[in-house]
C-alpha cells in the first residue's frame, strides 16, 4: 500500500498513545488523530523552508483548505506510532500532501490523511504565490520519490 523505502517519505513525527488521548473504548480519539496529523505538518514545512521564523518574517502562514482522513487500524493506549510524510503536488498557491501515521512497533498503517495547504498573506488575509525558492524546494521534494500517490 504505502512504500516507505521510497525516498520521498520522510518521518515527521513520532511518540506514544496514553490513556488521557483514549476515547470511551479505547481507541485513540479522533481530535488525537488530527492533532498529531497537524503535529507533523510542521516539520514537513520546515523542510521546505517554511519554517516559524520564515513565515513570521514574510509575514504569511499555511492554512488547510481540504483535508481527508482514513482511519485503517485501531491505535490503542501504549502504542508508539510515527507519522511518514511527503508532498504529492504543489500549484502556484497550495501543497497537497499525504501523511500516514503508522504503528511504530510494526510499521503497519493505522491511519492515512491527505490535506491541502494554501500559503496565506496574513496582512491581506488571501492565498497568495509560493515565493521561487520555496517552491523549487518543493519541487525537488516532489523530484526524490519514484511512487506513485496513494491517493
Amino acid at each position: 500500500m504505502f512504500d516507505f523505502s521510497d525516498p520521498c517519505w520522510t518521518t515527521t513525527y513520532r511518540g506514544v498513545v496514553t490513556a488521557w488521548d483514549c476515547d470511551h473504548v479505547g481507541h485513540l480519539n479522533i481530535a488525537h488523530y488530527v492533532s498529531r496529523f497537524d503535529e507533523s505538518h510542521w516539520p514537513f514545512f520546515g523542510e521546505v523552508g517554511l519554517t516559524p521564523t520564515f513565515l513570521r518574517g514574510a509575514g504569511c502562514g499555511m492554512a488547510a483548505v481540504e483535508q481527508h482522513i482514513r482511519y485503517l487500524k485501531e491505535v490503542r493506549a501504549g502504542d508508539t506510532v510515527a507519522i511518514r510524510s511527503r508532498v504529492v503536488a504543489i500549484r502556484s498557491k497550495v501543497i497537497l500532501s499525504e501523511h500516514v501515521l503508522v504503528d511504530d512497533d510494526s510499521g503497519e498503517p493505522c491511519a492515512h490523511e491527505t490535506i491541502t495547504c494554501a500559503f496565506l498573506d496574513l496582512a491581506a488575509r488571501r492565498a497568495v504565490a509560493f515565493p521561487p525558492e520555496i517552491a523549487a524546494r518543493v519541487q525537488a521534494r516532489l523530484q526524490l520519490g519514484t511512487a506513485r500517490p496513494t491517493l
